[in-house]
């Protein structure tokens, strides 16, 4: 029997700064390519611009018993009942395990804890994986297609039910 890696999702703090841009730069190097520089720029983040982000959202990291990131994704409120998903990236030795879908579960709870009864995500035409993950979990195609940064960025919502108080 193969044992599965054990990993921890917890909230991110300033002090994971580094391993969430390494996470960030890890996961999405293979569609540097396929990207703008600008594009690729801002989802890889900088250290100013994940600052920002951790001001304006929640980031989430899945941190293994060495204490490494191995997966993060932030988390925020776009309006009263909309929240908003952003940056998802698993590190290359932790994909197609648990971490990803554990990142989603937790982030749509604190969205759904936060009122919030409709979840957005974005994605690029790279993203094709990503795109059949959040498919899985109950996530349909707006038909909104936007530009980022010169790329198609499609929008991905769902509609889940909030969290009642108590």
């Amino acid at each position: 029997m193969t044992r599965q890696p054990t990993f921890e999702i917890r909230k991110a703090t300033r002090a994971d700064a580094a391993g969430i841009l390494a996470c960030l730069a890890e996961a999405f190097g293979p569609y540097r390519d396929q990207y703008t520089p600008a594009g690729f720029a801002d989802t890889v983040l900088t250290r100013a611009t994940l600052d920002h982000r951790m001001q304006s959202m929640t980031v989430l990291i899945a941190e293994d018993g060495e204490g490494t990131v191995v997966g993060t994704v932030a988390c925020g409120r776009a309006s009263p009942t909309e929240g908003h998903l952003r940056g998802m990236a698993v590190r290359s030795g932790w994909q197609g395990s648990d971490v990803a879908q554990r990142l989603l579960e937790r982030a749509e709870w604190e969205l759904q804890a936060g009122g919030c009864s409709r979840i957005t995500l974005d994605t690029t035409v790279p993203l094709e994986r990503a795109m059949r993950f959040y498919e899985k979990n109950g996530y349909l195609r707006s038909g909104k297609v936007t530009d980022f940064f010169g790329m198609p960025l499609i929008e991905y919502v769902k509609e889940v039910v909030p969290a009642k108080p108590g």
